[in-house]
């Protein structure tokens, strides 16, 4: 499945990194409604929250896949 491809071999850091690069952290939280993006936003603070919370984590991987799959377009 492409979207496997897409995120194979990418570490979370490198995946929020390209997102907060892309977005910014204000895009950033509008697309995914989670304090870590909102409030006091940093990578490393981001990082601590999505390696303990399974469904966020997830929530930033479909983006970071359909963000790629978007530019390729």
């Amino acid at each position: 499945m492409q979207n496997d491809n897409l995120l194979h071999g990418k570490t979370l850091q490198s995946i929020v990194e390209y997102l907060v690069e892309f977005y910014g952290f204000d895009v950033l939280g509008e697309k995914i409604k989670i304090k870590c993006f909102t409030e006091n936003p940093s990578v490393k603070s981001s990082l601590t929250f999505l390696r303990k919370t399974d469904w966020a984590r997830k929530k930033v991987e479909e983006l970071y896949v359909k963000t790629l799959l978007n530019q390729k377009q």
